[in-house]
């Protein structure tokens, strides 16, 4: 799988494209996602304190969280990666890419209960945009696009685009003063202005 992954980020990187794989080994996501294949086993065959371990230290070097209980798919690519973060319950298919500051987390400790899937379930192919948020335990269908900074609290159809809205601006940066005819007033022009 290690190789099936360095292929995964040559492909879907641009930046990756005629570079010499030995660059591609530089990339933080792929070393957060070799360390999460690893802990994972551990945390499946029970060791204890070890998967855990691991898996922090993974984050203090990459800048990625991803919790040793979550599963993830085949091809998963994590670009950039500074500040994903992948809880205990969450689930990824395959051919999943996320951009940096991701999280598929849960809606609160007060929420939990004991054994309950506490966060998202993500299908095939679905890509998450810079700082897209999916929260609690919804479904993301396959073939699907949440877009940058989305918040998603509730199941997402397959093949949907989910996109947060727009900045707009509120207010004029302030500028020249123009007369009714489209001529700049000149400071002189505006003491004469009446109020």
């Amino acid at each position: 799988m290690i190789f099936e992954d360095l292929r995964t980020a040559c492909r879907k990187d641009p930046a990756l494209h005629g570079v010499h794989v030995i660059e591609a080994l530089l990339y933080p996501g792929l070393w957060a996602v070799w360390t999460h294949r690893v802990t994972h086993r551990l945390h499946r065959l029970g060791v204890p304190l070890l998967p855990r371990l691991l898996s922090q230290l993974a984050r203090a070097l990459t800048g990625i969280e991803i919790h040793p209980g979550a599963v993830i798919g085949r091809r998963c690519f994590i670009d950039h990666g500074m500040g994903v973060v992948i809880g205990e319950t969450a689930v990824l298919g395959d051919d999943v890419m996320l951009y940096h500051r991701v999280t598929l987390g849960g809606t609160g400790w007060w929420s939990d209960t004991a054994g309950a899937r506490r966060h998202p379930t993500v299908g095939d192919r679905v890509v998450l945009g810079v700082g897209a948020t999916v929260l609690g335990p919804v479904h993301v269908g396959h073939d699907t696009v949440i877009g940058a900074h989305a918040l998603v609290l509730r199941d997402v159809p397959a093949r949907s685009r989910v996109h947060a809205p727009q900045a707009a601006p509120v207010a004029r940066p302030p500028g020249p003063a123009t007369a009714a005819d489209g001529r700049i007033l000149t400071p002189a022009d505006e003491k004469e202005r009446p109020a």
